[in-house]
């Protein structure tokens, strides 16, 4: 996908259109269920050796049914909590002044960074969670305190701060110019090879990106601990990354509950984390299914809490400038009454 989408699709550099990245966003999202399939066949006959090992989350053998259910959890997880990082990328690109020609590169090849950390930290945490599994309380934990945090605090400033220290480390160790070379990571200036804006914006990403996965890996942990499937679902909400930036960039800031909705879902899963084991027993094996549609439904009521708000604001906003032409004509009217009685004294 990645291969067709900058050797194909966007093989010249141009402004991503709202539909085309709707488009794309689309054909991801089919291919990430057509993939859960894959999952239910490969766990079902155990492919690849899948479908053998125990949980550790919750203790089981993950059968096809369970494994695909699973996965669409873990990947509508993980798509929801990287909306977030649309609001930190438009930041950076509006910072760097990056012009929107040349964004979809920078993203590219930021994604493509993005998915080598995060296996990374899913190799050591699959490690960490096998050797003591007492480390899913911690990450319960913190995902608890994340989720308040988001709850209260602005992170803009924040976000703007690690932007400058990133900034200065990079220039201490490299020379960085504040020129374009056209879709190109590097310059020569005076004879000097250097860093152009386009390089600073992808070391941004991928290190912002790596601070955001600190949230959205131990969230995927509460669904599953098998690293084919935390893998998988990171994978293609990565992917999905980059043309849910160009759909909701210009949106973003209508979606005013957002952060409400992220905070909620965090708490959620930080919550799962800490009882699994008394939601098991309560629940049995369908606690990944009401899992699945309490996700959905905290997305769903966001989204729509956030439409009504902007529909209410609009209207709002149109009765005022009603009243205030209808005052401006009224005053206007005894302005041409004043002038008529004036004219007839004399």
């Amino acid at each position: 996908m990645l291969a067709i989408d900058l050797g194909v699709v966007n093989r010249k550099a141009h402004v991503v259109s709202v539909r085309e990245a709707l488009m794309f966003t689309a054909v991801l999202v089919v291919l990430a269920f057509a993939f859960a399939g894959f999952v239910y066949a490969a766990y079902e006959n155990h492919w690849l050796a899948l479908g053998i090992q125990v949980d550790r989350m919750d203790n089981t053998v993950n059968d096809g049914r369970l494994a695909a259910l699973k996965f669409i959890t873990g990947y509508l997880i993980e798509l929801s909590l990287s909306a977030d990082n649309v609001f930190v990328m438009a930041m950076i690109f509006v910072h760097l002044r990056i012009p929107a020609q040349f964004q979809h590169r920078v993203l590219f090849w930021g994604i493509l960074g993005a998915l080598v950390l995060r296996g990374g930290m899913i190799v050591v945490g699959v490690a960490l969670v096998a050797r003591y599994h007492w480390i899913l309380y911690l990450f319960g934990a913190f995902l608890v305190y994340t989720a308040i945090k988001m709850l209260v605090s602005s992170d803009e400033a924040h976000l703007e701060t690690d932007e400058v220290f990133i900034i200065r480390l990079l220039r201490r160790f490299f020379p960085v110019t504040g020129q374009f070379n056209e879709h190109h990571f590097t310059a020569i200036v005076d004879g000097r090879r250097m860093l152009t804006p386009l390089a600073v914006g992808l070391v941004l990403i991928d290190i912002l990106d790596l601070v955001f996965a600190l949230d959205s890996i131990p969230a995927a942990f509460a669904i599953t601990a098998d690293p084919f499937l935390v893998f998988t679902s990171n994978v293609f909400a990565i992917l999905g990354l980059r043309s849910l930036y160009f759909a909701l960039a210009g949106a973003i800031e209508k979606f005013r509950y957002l952060k409400t909705s992220l905070s909620a879902i965090l708490g959620l899963i930080g919550a799962k984390m800490l009882t699994g084991d008394l939601l098991k027993d309560q629940f049995g094996p369908n606690v990944n299914l009401y899992m699945l549609g309490m996700v959905v439904a905290i997305l769903v009521l966001g989204a729509v809490a956030s439409i009504r708000a902007t529909r209410r604001e609009q209207r709002t906003k149109s009765m005022t400038d009603v009243d205030a032409s209808t005052e401006h004509d009224r005053v206007d009217q005894r302005h041409h009454d004043d002038d008529e009685r004036y004219g007839d004294g004399v």
